[in-house]
């Protein structure tokens, strides 16, 4: 899904301040939950997603403007040659502020700050070795070229944060590499490459991703579940050469969660066998998984087989609870998928991956071990959580 659904719809919650304040150096000290984030909206002229589409690349992979969010969404396991691991993640979110054609426009500062668009930034580095979690969030404008969204040539950036292709001699405008560079205030950094290993995935039917019952209730939903990473992370001051595994998600909608769903679970596994796991549970007020989870098994060769909830047996094994937040977050888990022949157990490799940012949630990376067809595997992943500190 990706899954941080309420996070790019709560950008509307701090753009007005982005908006009327074009110096980027100003903060907002405030976190809002996930009830708060998708208190509903107007999506009244915006483009909505309303069934499968035909894909066309490059342009797909680029920036969709008349729908109301998009986000462009990385998390990795990587490791150096002596076996330390981090984990990260890093997404830049877009959100129209007024749907096409609207007069709405701010102009208070001139043509250059002219823009309908506002971009926002998460990053965060897990450190496991020391059980530290560091962040940042950002955000701009699109304007004055302080944020924006291109397919030719392909890039998404926030100041100087930046993904950008990297292999544009290439004459393979669906699956290429790009190139992640990021740079925290304390100079926390990561400067990656990667390559899919797998085709891109069209994730639900053929990329068309229903969240509700309500006709444009749904995202489109391009995914590449395993890319080979490499390249160094700097952290306290130390710069280390890593490789490892990444995971892509790219989602466009125009939605608004429904007034019964409170928030998800979202995992995405990458598993010793080559095989991957994507899976979001929607939870419902009532404690109810909504009928709209999904989720998707990917084969080593990048073949896809769709699951539902009636297939998944998910049992929670021990809880966290933040000191930051007072939220109390699952920590372990067992899920079995019967008809996949698969048990997994997950645990989260330390407990505080909280992101306490505009919409306060937990994205974290975990263990996996477990059995698939009786026998033996192990593997890296992630975990999103929203919608646990309601009370």
């Amino acid at each position: 899904m990706k899954k941080l659904y309420w996070v790019v719809l709560a950008i509307t919650c701090v753009a007005g301040i982005v908006w009327f304040w074009p110096e980027k150096d100003q903060e907002i000290n405030t976190s809002v939950s996930v009830a708060e984030a998708m208190g509903g909206g107007d999506n009244e002229g915006y483009l909505r997603a309303t069934g499968p589409r035909e894909f066309i690349f490059p342009e797909d992979h680029g920036p969709h403007p008349g729908f109301r969010t998009e986000w462009w969404y990385y998390t990795g396991n990587v490791f150096t040659e002596e076996g330390r691991q981090f984990g990260y993640q890093f997404t830049i979110f877009r959100s129209q502020l007024n749907p096409p054609d609207s007069n709405e426009t701010a102009e208070a500062f001139g043509e250059e700050w002219n823009t309908d668009q506002l971009y926002l930034g998460h990053f965060a580095i897990s450190d496991v070795e020391n059980e530290d979690h560091v962040f940042e969030e950002r955000y701009s404008r699109g304007a004055a070229g302080l944020a924006g969204a291109q397919t030719e040539p392909y890039r998404i950036w926030l100041e100087d944060w930046e993904i950008k292709r990297i292999d544009s001699e290439g004459n393979n405008d669906k699956n290429f590499s790009v190139s992640i560079r990021a740079k925290m205030e304390d100079e926390t950094a990561l400067n990656l490459k990667f390559t899919p290993s797998k085709p891109l995935v069209l994730q639900g039917e053929d990329g068309y991703d229903p969240k509700g019952p309500e006709e444009g209730n749904a995202s489109y939903y391009l995914a590449f579940t395993r890319m080979a990473t490499e390249g160094t992370i700097t952290k306290d001051g130390n710069e280390f050469e890593v490789s490892g595994s990444s995971w892509m998600d790219h989602e466009w909608s125009t939605s608004a969660l429904g007034e019964e769903q409170e928030g998800w679970d979202w995992f995405s596994i990458q598993l010793s066998n080559g095989y991957d796991l994507m899976y979001y549970q929607l939870r419902n007020n009532d404690g109810s998984v909504s009928e709209f989870t999904t989720g998707s098994v990917i084969d080593p060769e990048g073949n896809k087989t769709t699951i539902d909830p009636s297939q998944v047996e998910i049992t929670v094994e021990e809880r966290w609870e933040s000191p930051h937040s007072g939220a109390v977050y699952p920590s372990a888990w067992n899920i079995k998928i019967p008809s996949e022949n698969l048990n997994l157990q997950l645990n989260t490799l330390f407990p505080d991956q909280e992101m306490d940012v505009s919409v306060r949630y937990f994205e974290g990376t975990l263990s996996v071990k477990g059995e698939i067809n009786n026998q033996e595997i192990s593997g890296t992943g992630f975990i999103e959580m929203t919608g646990y500190d309601e009370s």
